[in-house]
C-alpha cells in the first residue's frame, strides 16, 4: 500500500477509499462517455474536514484531483485526467438548514437537486434552477457547471439561486465567500466560483436562495409543420414583450423516440417540431399571456394548441420533455449531446442548417431546445465503437460549433466545457483572453491539482 493511499484511508476509513480496477471502472466516464479516464483511486468524505485533510494529502504528494456528485455531466468535466484522484461527494447529502423567514436553505454538495424543492414545497417554496437531470444530477454539479434548465428563461441559472458556499481551496484551507443576502461586499466571489468547473475548488457548504411557487400556471404544447415556424413562433413570443417561465422546442426524431418509449405522453408524432410553453404568475396575466400565445401560436401556423388540463397533465407532458434523452438512448449506443448556444432570432436558419450537417456526415440527430433563450441541444445518435462513425460525429460536432460561433452564439449553455469543447476555445477567445483565464485560475490553483486539463488550452497538466 502506498503511503498516500494509507494516509487518504486515516483520514476518511478504509470503506472509503476505492482503488481496485474493478470499482474505479465505474468512475471512468460521466454522462458523456465519449471520453473515459480510469482514475487512480475515489475517495468519499463525509465532512467538510474530510475533503480539506484529503486535499492536503494530494496536494503534498503532488496528485491531481477532482470533485465529483452524481457524473451526469456531458463535457467530461468529472473525469480524473492525467491519472488523478476522484473525491466522491454523494455522501455529503444533507440539507443542513432550511430559513423559512429569509428564504434560504444551506446544503452539501451532495444533495439531489429535486429533493430539495420536495423538501421545501410543502411550504410553498423551490430552488428554481431544474435541470433535465434533477432527478439524480447533484447542487454541487450544479455550482460546478452553472447549470440552468427549462424555467432558467424567467428565473435564471444556478448563479442567480446561489448566496454564500464553503469551499476547501485546491491547498486544503477551509474558506467561505458570502453574497450577503445577495449582494456582494468586496470582489464577488461566489459569482467567480459558480461555473468555474471545479478548478477553484471544492464546496462543501451552500446556501441557496428559495423562491415561492407561483400562484397560477399554465401549460401549453403547440405542434407545427415546419422547425422554422415553431422557431418563429418563439421569437415573436419574447418579442412581444411575454417572458414565459419556459419555451422548450422538440423536434420530430425525439416526439417519436419519447412515444415509442416508456415515457409515451401522447405526443403529436406527425409533427415536425412542437412547443412546450409554461406561463406562470398572478391568475388574471397568466390567462392573458396565454391568451396571446395561443394566438401568437396560431399565427405562425400552429397544428394544434392545447393547454393541460390539470396538474397531472402539465407533469406528463414536462416528464416527456425531462425524458427526452433516455428515449432517445434507444435509439443507437451512445448520444453526443452538444448545448451550443445561438440568437434566439437566428434558430430559423441555424437549426435547418445542423440537419444538414448531421446529413452530410450520415448521422442521426435529435434536437432538444431550450428554445427561449437559443440553448440549443442537438443530440448526434451513434456507436461509440465504431471508429469511422466516431470521426464522423467528431467533424459534425465541430461544423456544429463553428456555426454557432458564426452568428452570435457561444460554445456551451449549461454543460460546461470540460474536455469535451476545449478545442473550440479558440473559436471564441484570443490567446491574450485564455491567458487572462488561466492567470486568474493560478491565483487559486498555482501547482494545477485542481481538475487539471479542462476548459483552458493554454495550459496542459504534467501525466505522472
Amino acid at each position: 500500500m502506498t503511503d498516500w493511499i494509507r494516509e487518504l484511508k486515516a483520514i476518511v476509513g478504509d470503506e472509503n477509499v476505492l482503488v481496485s480496477p474493478d470499482e474505479l471502472l465505474v468512475y471512468e466516464c460521466d454522462a458523456l462517455t465519449i471520453h473515459k479516464r480510469l482514475p487512480r483511486a475515489v475517495i468519499f468524505p463525509n465532512t467538510t474536514e474530510h475533503v480539506s485533510g484529503v486535499v492536503k494529502v494530494l496536494r503534498e504528494h503532488g496528485l491531481p484531483f477532482v470533485a465529483r456528485g452524481a457524473g451526469t455531466g456531458l463535457s467530461g468535466g468529472a473525469i480524473a485526467e492525467a491519472g488523478g484522484v476522484i473525491i466522491e461527494l454523494s455522501r455529503m447529502n444533507k440539507i443542513l438548514e432550511i430559513d423559512w423567514e429569509n428564504q434560504l436553505a444551506v446544503v452539501e454538495p451532495g444533495v439531489i437537486n429535486i429533493r430539495l424543492t420536495q423538501a421545501v414545497a410543502t411550504r410553498g417554496y423551490r430552488f428554481a434552477p431544474d435541470p433535465s437531470s434533477q432527478m439524480t444530477c447533484t447542487i454541487g454539479g450544479n455550482i460546478a457547471e452553472n447549470a440552468s434548465g427549462p424555467h432558467s428563461l424567467k428565473y435564471g441559472v444556478t448563479t442567480d439561486h446561489i448566496l454564500g458556499l464553503e469551499v476547501v481551496l485546491p491547498d486544503g484551507r477551509i474558506v467561505n465567500f458570502d453574497r450577503h443576502g445577495g449582494d456582494a461586499l468586496g470582489y464577488d466571489l461566489v459569482g467567480l466560483f459558480v461555473g468555474s468547473e471545479g478548478m477553484f475548488g471544492i464546496a462543501t457548504r451552500i446556501t441557496v436562495r428559495l423562491i415561492q411557487l407561483p400562484q397560477a400556471v399554465k401549460t401549453l404544447m403547440a405542434d407545427f409543420h415546419t422547425i422554422e415556424a415553431a422557431s418563429r413562433t418563439v421569437s415573436d413570443i419574447i418579442a412581444a414583450g411575454i417572458i414565459p417561465a419556459a419555451i422548450e422546442m422538440m423536434d420530430q426524431a425525439t416526439i417519436r423516440a419519447i412515444e415509442e418509449s416508456v415515457f409515451a405522453s401522447g405526443l403529436p408524432t406527425d409533427a415536425a417540431a412542437m412547443l412546450l410553453i409554461e406561463l406562470d404568475g398572478l391568475p388574471v396575466s397568466v390567462d392573458q399571456e396565454s391568451s396571446r400565445v395561443i394566438y401568437l401560436c396560431r399565427t405562425n401556423g400552429a397544428c394544434r394548441v392545447t393547454v393541460a388540463r390539470s396538474e397531472a397533465e402539465r407533469e406528463r407532458l414536462w416528464a416527456a420533455r425531462k425524458n427526452a434523452f433516455g428515449a432517445l438512448g434507444r435509439i443507437n449506443a451512445d448520444l453526443m449531446v452538444q448545448d451550443a448556444v445561438t440568437p434566439r432570432s437566428r434558430l430559423p436558419e441555424v437549426l435547418p442548417e445542423i440537419y444538414r450537417i448531421a446529413e452530410r456526415y450520415r448521422l442521426r440527430m435529435a434536437c432538444v431546445i431550450h428554445a427561449g433563450d437559443g440553448n440549443l441541444h442537438p443530440t448526434l445518435c451513434f456507436d461509440g465503437r465504431d471508429s469511422d462513425e466516431l470521426q464522423r460525429v467528431d467533424a459534425a460536432c465541430k461544423e456544429i460549433m463553428e456555426l454557432c460561433v458564426r452568428v452570435g452564439g457561444t460554445l456551451t449553455g449549461e454543460h460546461g466545457i470540460g474536455v469535451d469543447k476545449i478545442k473550440y476555445m479558440s473559436l471564441v477567445f484570443s490567446e491574450a483572453d485564455l491567458e487572462a483565464m488561466n492567470r486568474v485560475r493560478t491565483v487559486f490553483d498555482p501547482q494545477d491539482l485542481c481538475n487539471p486539463g479542462k476548459v483552458l488550452p493554454v495550459r496542459r497538466c504534467k501525466v505522472f
